[in-house]
């Protein structure tokens, strides 16, 4: 691990591990890939538990989608503070604070019946993931150094599809065996994990204390499209999922209406685009040249869409289950990648402006397809909205290559050596 970052960076990086920077490293890695799996699998556990109390409660759908959007809204409405905390303030307190504030919230959470009650806080609980997600980005650049970027960011996205998976198994069971507060209070718990895990870092980010002061709401966005390399990547990315997203919607009635496969085919084609997602995140990016990154995660953004079209031609399960192992790779590969060019290109010292932006963008693209999916199923049925929905990333993946190629050919001569040098938005 790298002990200091350049002085230009904005931002001081120290390890207090006595037993050396690698060392240090190395802990701090698995602390922090504990801690984000075991938030994703808190995360999907309240909204599953959280999707089955409002719907016994109310049996409306409506109900149910204002609890999706207090899942997301928050996110986008609160990049900015997100980002400016993580980049003002030392990165492992914001993540310690944050989560332990979520521990308290999600505590409240399981006691709570009114529908205005759990709304309200579940908003305040996706606010506190709106502070801590950029600080815990922040930190893997700083924990892993430059020659271990890559690795690490597949590491991190692993142990995050991996809590994905564990976590509605998990929600499954805890209802059955002690109802929706058990599910709760144990998602509480998973918060005050990841505040042990945050406690338990050595790795030091150590921001200017003014470097976010005089920056505007747009300071992290502009880091990201500011940048001829980044600029193409993160629009094809964002842009992909208004399409790719829109799937969520129409994969249950492809597999039940189109493929009659019921219940144990979705489940299986679920599976099988998470085990592609942890194939592609943990074994793949360390092994793409530097300098080709960009390039190789909008390759990885066609093949994520290639596979989840593809299969349709044959409209079989084994196909179905091909070609979703095959997207669920390029997608995997695909964040990783995305993670590991927004934190070399971006100074360091932006890196929670830069994150939190890019995850806003996300989820403000993911919440407009969720409300066009349901519309593209019925206009053209489940199976052309399949096709739809994988056409988009490789449309994107291919417009974001042409960008790319179109640069002067210094900028790709440079390809992703770090931004030493701040920007007058960096500082």
């Amino acid at each position: 691990m790298t002990r200091r970052r350049p002085a230009a960076s904005g931002a001081a990086v120290s390890a207090a591990a006595a037993g050396g920077a690698g060392a240090s490293g190395a802990r701090d890695l698995r602390l922090l890939a504990f801690a984000v799996g075991v938030s994703a699998a808190g995360d999907f556990i309240a909204l599953i538990t959280l999707s089955l109390k409002v719907h016994d409660l109310t049996g409306s759908a409506f109900a149910v989608s204002a609890l999706f959007g207090a899942t997301m809204l928050p996110i986008v409405a609160l990049a900015p503070l997100g980002g400016r905390l993580a980049d003002r303030v030392e990165s492992t307190r914001v993540l310690l604070a944050a989560s332990l504030a979520q521990a308290l919230v999600a505590t409240a959470l399981a006691f709570v019946d009114p529908l205005a009650g759990i709304l309200a806080l579940t908003a305040l609980l996706t606010a506190g993931a709106a502070i801590a997600q950029p600080a815990e980005f922040a930190l893997v650049p700083a924990v892993a150094g430059a020659d271990r970027l890559a690795a690490a960011s597949g590491r991190m996205e692993a142990a995050r599809y991996a809590g994905f998976t564990a976590g509605p198994l998990l929600a499954a069971g805890l209802v059955a065996l002690g109802g929706t507060q058990l599910a709760l209070l144990v998602n509480a718990a998973s918060f005050a994990a990841v505040a042990l895990a945050a406690a338990g870092l050595r790795t030091r980010r150590h921001p200017e204390p003014h470097a976010a002061a005089h920056e505007d709401r747009a300071a992290g966005l502009r880091a990201l499209l500011g940048d001829r390399v980044l600029r193409p990547v993160v629009l094809a990315a964002v842009g992909a999922l208004l399409f790719i997203s829109a799937s969520m919607t129409a994969e249950v009635f492809y597999v039940k209406d189109v493929l009659g496969a019921g219940d144990a085919g979705y489940a299986a084609m679920f599976a099988a685009w998470t085990l592609g997602m942890v194939f592609g995140a943990l074994a793949l990016p360390q092994r793409v040249p530097p300098a080709a990154m960009a390039a190789a995660a909008l390759l990885a953004l066609g093949l994520q869409g290639f596979g989840m079209a593809a299969q349709t031609a044959w409209a079989v399960l084994p196909a179905a289950l091909a070609g979703y192992l095959v997207g669920g790779v390029g997608h995997g590969l695909k964040n990783a990648l995305v993670r590991t060019v927004i934190a070399q290109r971006v100074a360091s010292a932006a890196h929670g402006r830069a994150f939190a932006a890019y995850n806003a963008a996300r989820n403000a693209a993911e919440l407009g397809a969720l409300g066009a999916g349901g519309a593209i199923v019925g206009a053209a049925g489940a199976r052309n909205a399949l096709v739809i929905a994988g056409l988009g990333p490789m449309i994107a993946a291919l417009l974001g290559l042409a960008a790319l190629r179109q640069q002067r050919p210094q900028q790709r001569q440079r390809g992703l050596a770090p931004r030493l040098q701040p920007s007058a938005h960096d500082a």
